[in-house]
């Protein structure tokens, strides 16, 4: 048996209504049978999303299934993923998604035929019945580029800000060098920090055309629809990406985006933190208050100067207490 061509990294939580679904696809990307590992991570479910995953797993020529008896969260999960990859390649996929056929062997030819670190794809949202195509926020289709410069414009859309782990594949020089793990128990915005990294510290990458993924918003058991502690994590998240960036050579090229990305995403949890208990708002409140102190002033005021008027009046409150006006 030969060595798989690509390791698809799959954790899930209380996936059972979707969970066959996202391994039915899996097993449409090829004509060989042996040209995907399967590593499935049960994280703790308490439905049968584990039995599942062990079911399919007999249909594919490699496969792991990990099973852990408490929830350690998607980046956990996805990092005990990486541990057990085995080819040229990897991708993730969440449970609750899924691919068309064939996917992975367009992925899998371009990565090698462009010779790039990773590639990145657009993708399609899924609500209900209604299909809306994303586009990954970059010009060029198909042609290597530096990573670094596509973090840039600082206030408008980049490729910083499409973060979707599964929105691609990767070579596993990436996991070598020590830039696709996550940090561990984030549970909510763990693909920023991670998707910074791999911008600034990748030498390749390139955006390219290739049968979609399919992601499935409004699912109840997703951490886009709490409103509990776990969402808090946004602000370590980004505290990370800030750390990230000023250790970073060119640190005054992209701080500004850092300020942009900040206050962006901080104005977004304002307005969802209004459903939250109040101690939990203090308490994020506090946290985007400290985050905005490491940040150069000039680089804040200039931001907000950029933002729409609602934004700015959310905002304005943790804005004055930070000396910004």
């Amino acid at each position: 048996m030969r060595t798989p061509l690509v390791t698809v990294i799959l954790p899930a939580k209380d996936a059972s209504p979707f969970i066959s679904t996202a391994l039915e696809t899996l097993l449409r990307q090829f004509d060989a049978p042996d040209a995907v590992k399967l590593v499935a991570i049960d994280d703790g479910s308490g439905d049968d999303t584990g039995a599942q995953m062990r079911h399919y797993a007999e249909r594919f020529a490699h496969a792991e299934v990990i099973t852990n008896p408490q929830p350690v969260g998607l980046a956990s999960a996805r990092n005990q993923g990486l541990r057990h990859v085995e080819g040229d390649a990897f991708c993730f996929l969440d449970g609750d998604d899924w691919m068309q056929p064939r996917r992975l062997q367009v992925l899998t030819e371009r990565l090698r035929n462009l010779e790039c670190d990773f590639l990145r794809t657009d993708h399609v949202r899924v609500t209900g019945s209604a299909r809306t195509l994303h586009r990954a926020p970059y010009a060029w289709r198909g042609i290597s580029a530096s990573p670094r410069d596509a973090i840039l414009p600082a206030d408008h859309s980049s490729m910083v800000d499409y973060p979707f782990a599964w929105a691609g594949i990767f070579h596993s020089r990436v996991l070598d060098r020590g830039l696709a793990g996550f940090s561990d128990g984030l549970f909510t915005a763990e693909d920023r920090p991670w998707i910074w990294r791999l911008h600034l510290q990748a030498e390749s990458f390139a955006v390219v055309d290739a049968p979609a993924i399919l992601y499935r918003r409004g699912v109840a058991t997703s951490l886009t629809q709490v409103r509990d502690r776990r969402q808090l994590d946004f602000v370590r998240a980004l505290a990370q990406v800030v750390a990230l960036v000023e250790k970073d050579a060119e640190a005054h090229r992209f701080m500004p985006k850092v300020a942009w990305t900040v206050l962006a995403l901080s104005s977004h949890q304002f307005v969802r933190s209004r459903r939250m208990a109040p101690q939990l708002r203090r308490e994020m409140r506090a946290g985007i208050g400290d985050l905005l102190e490491r940040l150069p002033r000039s680089e804040v005021a200039a931001a907000i100067e950029r933002f729409d008027g609602p934004r700015r009046r959310v905002l304005a409150q943790t804005l004055r207490k930070v000396g910004v006006r």
